[in-house]
């Protein structure tokens, strides 16, 4: 089965063929370029799957998102479900700048037990 038809700009295709080829970005994002260069090649989306070590129904979320959003499309994640964080991006630095920085009074280490009474 073939999914949704990609046709790429030359811009786009060039963008996604350095990203493909990256060894510095995140794997997902080089994975994703492989399969919409590989959509844009007219191959089916089991071929696609098998090519780059995923299942036929990530193939079509990745082709449907570029199509729907463009390059951001597969950029960028998509919120993801459940519950939201309870600890601000502020306080785990503030965990790490604590624990790597400095050691406990009369200890070699942080433990979660010696840790907790300073984040309160």
């Amino acid at each position: 089965m073939r999914g949704t038809k990609i046709w790429l700009s030359q811009e786009l295709r060039d963008d996604l063929e350095r990203f493909a080829r990256s060894r510095t970005l995140p794997a997902r994002l080089v994975q994703r370029a492989q399969i919409v260069l590989l959509a844009a090649a007219h191959k089916s989306d089991q071929e696609i799957a098998t090519a780059v070590g995923v299942v036929r129904q990530t193939v079509g979320l990745w082709r449907g998102r570029l199509v729907e959003r463009g390059i951001t499309g597969i950029e960028k994640e998509a919120p993801r479900a459940g519950r939201p964080r309870s600890i601000t991006p502020a306080r785990i630095d503030e965990i790490v700048r604590l624990t790597t920085q400095s050691t406990p009074v009369a200890a070699t280490h942080w433990s979660t037990r010696t840790l907790a009474p300073w984040l309160r």
